[in-house]
């Protein structure tokens, strides 16, 4: 296959594939075995082998490849001048009409800081193993940034450890300010807001502590708490609003399919699997277990492949029901996109997996949306052992005050804050019925929001029982100082 030839070949093209490139030793076959990161029709990064040696290639291909590939190499060329410890580039080419090539010494077995963070992310906060992870990529930030050089798209899975080091890897996003001299403290924070922000909130309160394993490289600046976090909030406010548009486009993560006669999304990994489930949504919610039939909508349990799963149809109820909702965004759209932003904002609630909405000419009617199940006891469940001695569990307890302490940061109701819409799960309560759920964009439509879930939440037991009171006590009231 010609290199250009790439640019309509799609997500997966069939592999392996011969395609031919040139240096200045005369042209050799590259063997592209397997595909790492697509971007179709621009970028194809994969594993092959090139006059005899494992390689890692980058193809860049379409209108936009010579600048792409442009970026690449001045990037590598930064990282290599400086003394960085970066993978051996054994090739590079350009070609008019045909696209761009870099080939890169294939560092075999090295594992990425992404990798080695999901092995411990379960850990508890801060766990001696989370440390090394974290003190290894901020001291390599630290060491970057004393040669003047910044990573734009910074992130753990940037940075390799392969044979005792870390390599620095991606030369797009490499950026210079004064090679060789200390970055700017304003870039400097600006580039860790970048890291930080990807990090779990639950760390958020050892930031101060993380740090020192940055200035132990690089002690040029005094890096004040107050402008790092704010640059951290800048970029986090950013990364949801960038997320949230993902999750209706075809990308990396999702695979969506927009059209006249419907919109389907399904979590990329979760293809295969649940292609069929919206295909026959309808079935396995007759054979299934029902929570809810009828009405505007039917829940149920279903099965699939030996995989326990959540359906919900969103029904039309009549003629004039349909007019009321054949407009506007579909409550499973809502719940989708709603489920993805508490995921990705590390609240828990069920794994939101695929959605389908059926359209006639782009009028919609009936949606699905297929997630996780959910084993764990709802509240009114869990607790009502304790509703009349109030002493429920402390670790439960500092699980709800610790949830309405997420929602209250990030300005989110609920909508709908009955008992049976909590469960308990893997030690914390995950939210579920994201229908009506909302984040605030500012604290004065927030608070009366706040106000309803509240007081919905709390007429979940009786008045005057001492479980009442133990959570009235402790569930905030006064949310006048939430950020």
């Amino acid at each position: 296959m010609r290199l250009s030839e790439l640019k309509n070949a799609g997500r997966s093209p069939s592999l392996p594939l011969s395609i031919p490139l040139a240096d200045a030793a005369g042209a050799a076959e590259l063997q592209l075995l397997s595909l790492l990161r697509v971007l179709p029709g621009q970028r194809y990064v994969g594993a092959g082998v090139w006059r005899g040696r494992p390689v890692l290639a980058k193809l860049l291909v379409g209108s936009k490849a010579a600048r792409h590939f442009q970026r690449e190499l001045d990037g590598v060329r930064l990282l290599a001048a400086q003394g960085l410890t970066t993978p051996l580039l054994l090739a590079d080419g350009l070609k008019d009409g045909e696209g761009g090539w870099l080939l890169f010494d294939f560092l075999e077995g090295a594992e990425s800081l992404g990798d080695a963070w999901q092995q411990v992310e379960h850990l508890p906060v801060l766990a001696d193993e989370q440390s090394a992870v974290l003190a290894e990529a901020l001291g390599a930030i630290g060491h970057l940034h004393s040669k003047g050089l910044w990573q734009e798209d910074l992130h753990l899975d940037n940075l390799l450890r392969h044979g005792g080091q870390l390599y620095l890897i991606d030369g797009a996003g490499i950026c210079a300010e004064t090679a060789g001299k200390p970055l700017s403290q304003q870039k400097v924070l600006e580039n860790l807001g970048v890291f930080f922000a990807q990090l779990p909130k639950s760390l958020e309160p050892f930031t101060e502590e993380l740090l020192v394993y940055y200035l132990l490289e690089n002690g040029e600046h005094a890096l004040p708490m107050e402008a790092l976090q704010k640059q951290i909030d800048k970029v986090r406010r950013w990364r949801l609003k960038d997320f949230l548009i993902k999750v209706g486009r075809e990308c990396t993560l999702f695979s969506v399919q927009r059209g006249a006669f419907g919109l389907r999304a399904i979590r990329r990994e979760e293809e295969a699997a649940m292609l069929p489930v919206l295909e026959q949504a309808d079935a396995l919610l007759d054979q299934g277990h029902l929570y809810k039939t009828g009405g505007a909508a039917s829940v149920g349990k279903v099965e699939v492949a030996g995989r326990t799963l959540v359906v919900k149809r969103y029904n039309i109820k009549g003629f004039a029901h349909w007019l009321k909702r054949f407009w506007r965004p579909s409550r499973a759209w809502h719940s989708w996109r709603e489920g993805n932003r508490l995921a990705f904002l590390g609240i828990a609630t069920p794994k939101p997996l695929a959605l389908l909405e059926k359209r006639f000419l782009w009028l919609r009617s009936r949606a699905y949306l297929v997630t996780e199940y959910l084993p764990g006891p709802d509240i009114i469940e869990r607790f009502a052992p304790y509703v009349e001695s109030g002493e429920a569990p402390e670790a439960e307890l500092q699980a709800l005050d610790h949830l309405f302490a997420e929602l209250i940061r990030e300005r989110i109701s609920h909508g709908d804050f009955k008992g049976h819409n909590l469960f308990w799960q893997q030690d914390s309560w995950a939210l579920i019925d994201l229908d009506s759920m909302c984040q605030h964009g500012s604290l004065s439509s927030f608070a009366p929001a706040y106000a309803r879930d509240r007081a919905r939440f709390m007429r979940n037991w009786p008045e005057s029982s001492a479980l009442y009171q133990v959570i009235d006590q402790r569930l905030p009231k006064d949310i006048s100082g939430a950020a």
